[in-house]
């Protein structure tokens, strides 16, 4: 496997500098014409429509949206995460190798891959599409429009060197803001904001645990804490603190067309398993934190959430229903059968339900039977099923 590295890294690790990522291949191409390769590209990401990526152990099955037939199934890892690129074509598979690129119209596993010791998160958010790699804390920031329109190599990207390796995240806001969190092998304390020149503008060290984001409405970013949650908006950061000693959100479920998020909420740090019985509601422009508990029997994981176009959530419960949700109260105000009731996984690592969405279409894997339904999240009819030859993990939907 080709494998792509920074040609240089960025000194004091708080500038921005555009690097390239450059490879050795055995017989490099002829460089193509950048007009024809990018017509070709948008063609061939209409043309195959939506695709939807399915990881299992051991690899990741393509499915055609509509019928969700498996167009190819490509052998990888054991244990491999899959991350949009943002570009409605391509994605990124975290692997031991690092971010290695999934083209989903071809589809294939290509050579191509950014180079990470421990690949973490990847942000999309105002045209650019933001990797993390937790072994060193360096941040890889590409234009998303140049990862749709690469033929055979990486693009130019920009690189931000970390200070101190954590599982961590960043975010790259339209003016040039840069966001970060804060954390060494001792743990995660909170984040820092750098503006477009490198220079530190705003930090917070209250958020014990920081793990996850959301960019809403007005580029009001979330970042969550073992004890609430801290927001960046305004130029400001606030404390926004949970009602327990232990109230933990670790990700943050948003719509950039709305100032309310969904976080997952946590208030008992010895609770086994994964699944999760509320939720917390955040307000980005009143500066409101607010946790709520789901109805008996309705329970999620951090999989099994998303924001519709509408702007409401929805989630797949361990109840097997699709619950719709109001951002604004937590109350759920429409559900729909989708899949059997399922147990939730003693590690988050485990095969259990994920969720994908597509418009009015949402993906819901059944990991106990192998299988995955395509409801209508306006009408609740499932409008196609099937069996998959693997029992799935994660999912993502493209296109």
């Amino acid at each position: 496997m080709t494998q792509w590295t920074r040609a240089a890294r960025l000194a004091g690790g708080v500038g921005l500098a555009a690097v390239l990522l450059a490879g050795c291949a055995s017989q490099p191409a002829a460089e193509p014409e950048p007009e024809s390769a990018s017509a070709s590209d948008e063609t061939s990401a209409e043309e195959t429509g939506t695709r939807v990526a399915v990881a299992y152990s051991g690899g990741v099955l393509v499915l055609d949206g509509e019928t969700l037939e498996v167009i190819e199934d490509l052998p990888s890892e054991d244990f491999v995460r899959l991350n949009p690129a943002g570009d409605d074509r391509h994605a990124f598979v975290t692997t031991s190798e690092g971010f290695q690129v999934l083209d989903m119209t071809t589809p294939e596993l290509t050579d191509q891959v950014v180079a990470a010791a421990t690949a973490g998160h990847v942000v999309r958010h105002a045209g650019h599409t933001v990797l993390y790699d937790d072994a060193t804390s360096d941040t890889t920031i590409f234009e998303t429009a140049d990862l749709a329109a690469m033929d055979g190599e990486l693009p130019a990207a920009e690189v931000v060197e970390g200070v101190d390796a954590h599982h961590g995240v960043s975010v790259l806001l339209e003016d040039g803001t840069f966001l970060t969190t804060v954390g060494d092998e001792s743990g995660r304390t909170g984040i820092r904001v750098l503006d477009d020149h490198g220079h530190e503008v705003a930090s917070s060290d209250e958020c014990p645990g920081v793990h996850g984001e959301g960019t809403a409405q007005n580029e009001a970013v979330v970042f969550g804490c073992e004890n609430g949650a801290l927001l960046y908006a305004d130029g400001e950061i606030t404390k926004l603190t949970a009602p327990d000693e232990y109230g933990r959100s670790g990700n943050a479920y948003v719509s950039e067309n709305s100032p309310l998020v969904i976080m997952d909420y946590k208030n008992d740090p010895d609770a086994e398993g994964s699944l999760l019985s509320s939720i917390a509601l955040v307000d980005t422009e009143a500066h409101t934190y607010e946790p709520v508990a789901l109805p008996d029997g309705v329970q999620y994981t951090w999989r099994g959430v998303l924001r519709t176009d509408s702007g409401d959530a929805i989630m797949i419960g361990s109840d097997g229903q699709l619950h719709t949700i109001d951002p604004a109260t937590g109350e759920i105000t429409e559900s729909f059968a989708a899949i059997e009731a399922w147990e939730g996984p003693a590690e988050w690592q485990e095969e259990h339900p994920a969720i994908g969405l597509a418009g009015d279409i949402a993906y819901v894997t059944d990991s106990a039977n192998s299988r995955i339904v395509a409801v209508d999240i306006t009408t609740g009819e499932t409008i196609a099923t099937a069996d998959l030859p693997h029992a799935p993990n994660e999912l993502i939907v493209v296109g």
